[in-house]
């Protein structure tokens, strides 16, 4: 396999404040003189230098799909600006080979005056396409981004999700050699983020490289052949998907077994505290056996009354990839008519040998006003191999359930 990208001891250095005085007003620079005339003129801060990159090299094949993960300030978003060419590395080089389209930012290249058509012309024209080929694309791209009726509609009139259609349409459709795809995607909603995955893999079978970010582990692992993992502007680890993130997940996430909001809500509904207990013991504990129950103790107090309600538990696997969802309404009448002023405590039981070996993220959601307000993985905890189904017999799947099975 030919390398489509070639990066060699890539580092980028900025200098923190060091411009700062190049924009003072003029009312400020004169107070700055007498200052200094006087004797009174404060010390100014050194410039600080700050490595967003340190001697970064990596290879990516022609036809490979590269995820690029990291926490906030690891250098994702530099490393893709050098990509893209937008800036110079300090040290070091990348070496290109082919044409590349980026989608960094939503509206990158977008002029919020103009219409979507003309905008289509505009940033195609940015990314390096001829007339003749936008003319190509154009209805193509239209479709894509399911703006046909708004075409002729300035974009600052455009929702965010239209937004993001249409930048990734033109970028997608550019035929790039290499495309590079940042976290906007996070932006559309579910059936647009599908069909971008499908663009991304019809990309790839036409020979063509694929660098995406993304904090979301499950559109990685989808999507993805290997991963590239930034921390403090170098790399830890390059390897395959599944391996990388499932050491990325296992450091980054701390098994959180009781969870206390910060800033209580003192509106309607107030929660006080969520908390994962093992069934049978009735204990905190973040490694649970497969044939353990497992309870999820959800306490909190309603301060306005409710005529109705209900909270939501969603669990999710370790690549955030939703399981199933529970609600309290699912219980019996009971339930419904509990939402009275007061402290009150739910319990949803998830029963034992349901969950296979692995990681879990829990989310819930409370009633407020006609709304659902969700609090997203705000406990974790493990279900060990442990007298698992799964581990017995080594059956495959997210959920090792024991079945109740007859014979007439």
């Amino acid at each position: 396999m030919t390398d489509a990208i070639a990066a060699q001891g890539v580092s980028k250095m900025y200098r923190l404040g060091e411009h700062a005085a190049a924009y003072n007003l003029l009312r400020e620079r004169i107070a700055e003189a007498i200052k200094s005339r006087f004797g009174n003129a404060e010390a100014k801060p050194e410039a600080e230098e700050f490595w967003a990159l340190r001697d970064v090299s990596f290879t990516i094949g022609n036809a490979e799909v590269v995820g690029l993960i990291g926490k906030n300030g690891a250098g994702k978003s530099t490393l893709l600006k050098i990509l893209s060419r937008i800036t110079e590395p300090a040290e070091g080089r990348i070496d290109l080979y082919g044409r590349v389209s980026s989608l960094l930012e939503v509206g990158i290249g977008f002029h919020p005056e103009l219409s979507g058509r003309d905008n289509i012309y505009l940033n195609g024209a940015i990314l390096g396409m001829s007339r003749q080929e936008i003319r190509r694309k154009f209805d193509e791209i239209a479709e894509f981004a399911e703006i046909s009726k708004f075409l002729d509609t300035p974009v600052k009139r455009y929702s965010s999700g239209m937004y993001v259609r249409l930048a990734f349409a033109v970028a997608a459709h550019l035929e790039p050699d290499i495309l590079i795809v940042d976290e906007v995607l996070a932006v559309g909603d579910s059936a647009f983020q599908q069909k971008c995955l499908g663009k991304m893999r019809d990309i790839r079978s036409r020979g063509r490289s694929v660098i995406a970010v993304s904090h979301n582990m499950a559109t990685i692992a989808n999507i993805c052949e290997r991963v590239i993992w930034l921390e403090a502007g170098r790399v830890k680890m390059i390897g395959p998907t599944q391996e990388v993130v499932h050491q990325y997940l296992s450091e980054g996430v701390e098994q959180e077994l009781s969870w206390v909001p910060r800033h209580p809500s003192k509106r309607e509904f107030e929660y006080h505290s969520v908390s994962v207990l093992r069934g049978d013991t009735h204990e905190p504990s973040d490694a649970i056996p497969g044939d353990a129950p497992i309870d999820v103790v959800m306490d909190f107090s309603i301060v306005s009354p409710l005529s109705d309600g209900r909270v939501e538990l969603q669990l999710a696997d370790e690549y955030g990839d939703l399981l199933f969802i529970t609600t309290s309404a699912d219980a019996d009448r009971q339930m419904h008519h509990a939402w009275t002023i007061g402290r009150h405590t739910f319990t949803c039981h998830i029963p034992p040998n349901l969950l296979a070996p692995g990681p879990y993220r829990i989310s819930v959601s409370h009633p407020f006003g006609g709304y659902s307000t969700m609090h997203e993985n705000i406990l974790s905890f493990q279900v060990t191999e442990q007298n698992s189904v799964a581990a017995i017999d080594g059956r495959a799947g997210k959920i090792a359930p024991r079945l109740d099975w007859s014979r007439d």
